[in-house]
């Protein structure tokens, strides 16, 4: 199987519908993808991926450019999410993982673990559990005090006695220290289903804010320079009732000097949202598209090298395809869509880098009902 995939990726098998791009196929056998994370895993200079399938036992990532498969660690249960950063300074990333999940709080245990190599990444690495918090879904790292030092963020989906189909209940919002790995509280006031968060450096001063997406809408959370978290709202989301309105997944663009947010509404949801900012911290919604099936992942990236951002969005429903969307004017209140996947993956999530150091930022999806794991080169204008 592993010379099989290492086949796969390194042909390229067809061309993206968008013209742009060039589609290369790493794995085909990712029962249940869910997550990938793009990051160099060996200290090459080169960007990696690691692919997190729920339907696995094993966690795994792809070694670029040849895109060999190493098993990280195995006898997983029902994995949901994983964050990398290097928190030792030695070169290599170590991960937090989220395990034991469920949609439903009273069956999920939540299992958080941090992973640690033992001196080559490409071997079997170390798990230590760290946390146990119902539900447990989102997790990223954030730089929220401007050290420099990054602590992992932890956003369950639910609060501990949410039940279906309203999930009513407060979700807990928490980090955790690397090092001291013990959960601090950032927030409880998001209610409903707590679906997405973005981690973005929203004064440019260094300072990381965590952006939540739920049925409560879009809000902003920030630790002040007195050690004290705050919290703002920025939307409500889609405003439809209770449990259709809100938002599922929130990221940030810019065209130019112009910031704008885009999100997948409502949960799982089929409309993608553009946010365009006013005046300060004042966003005005507009809906772009309405015709995702189970929406679920939303990334924004300069993929024409003009800096502008695109939004790159996919979904695992009937269709099964991602889109990108670029704005037709400086403001981004008109959007044109085009393919860039067409069926051949139920986009779980996606990732956007420039994984063959050409100077252009390239696209990574996984897929869940396809089970498949692809990058998708980018052939256009070089990042200027």
């Amino acid at each position: 199987m592993r010379t099989l995939t290492v086949l796969l990726a390194t042909a390229a098998l067809a061309i993206a519908a968008d013209p742009q791009f060039r589609e290369h196929v790493i794995a085909t056998d990712l029962k249940g993808g869910y997550h990938v994370v793009a990051i160099d895993m060996n200290h090459d200079g080169k960007i990696d991926l690691i692919a997190l399938a729920s339907g696995m036992k094993e966690l795994v990532w792809y070694e670029n450019p040849n895109w060999e498969r190493h098993v990280i660690t195995g006898n997983l249960n029902h994995m949901i999410n994983v964050a990398a950063w290097d928190t030792d300074g030695d070169g290599i990333p170590e991960l937090v993982l989220a395990t034991e999940f469920a949609n439903v709080a009273k069956n999920s245990i939540g299992i958080v673990s941090v992973l640690h190599h033992n001196g080559d990444p490409r071997e079997p690495w170390t798990i230590q559990e760290i946390d146990r918090l119902t539900t447990t879904h989102r997790l990223r790292f954030a730089d929220i005090d401007g050290s420099g030092k990054k602590v992992c963020i932890n956003a369950p989906l639910t609060g501990a006695k949410a039940d279906a189909p309203d999930y009513r209940d407060h979700a807990p919002l928490v980090f955790y220290r690397p090092g001291v790995w013990k959960p601090e509280t950032i927030s409880d006031a998001n209610e409903g289903v707590q679906h997405g968060i973005y981690i973005n450096d929203w004064r440019g001063d260094g300072r990381d804010s965590i952006l939540t997406a739920s049925f409560s809408g879009i809000h902003r959370n920030w630790l002040d320079k007195n050690g004290r978290w705050q919290r703002a709202e920025i939307s409500k989301g889609s405003p439809d009732p209770w449990p259709k309105g809100g938002s599922s997944d929130v990221t940030v663009g810019h065209l130019g000097k112009h910031r704008f947010l885009a999100a997948i509404e409502p949960w799982h949801g089929n409309i993608v949202s553009v946010y365009n900012e006013g005046k300060k911290d004042e966003f005005t919604r507009g809906v772009i598209d309405t015709k995702l099936v189970d929406g679920h992942t939303i990334i924004t990236a300069d993929l024409d090298g003009n800096k502008h951002d695109a939004i790159i969005a996919g979904y695992r429903g009937t269709g099964r395809s991602v889109y990108i969307y670029r704005a037709d004017d400086a403001k981004g209140t008109k959007w044109s869509r085009t393919t860039l996947d067409d069926g051949g993956i139920g986009a779980a999530a996606c990732a956007a880098a420039d994984f063959n150091s050409d100077g252009r930022i390239d696209i990574a999806c996984i897929g869940s009902a396809t089970t498949n794991l692809k990058w998708y080169e980018n052939l256009g204008a070089k990042k200027r």
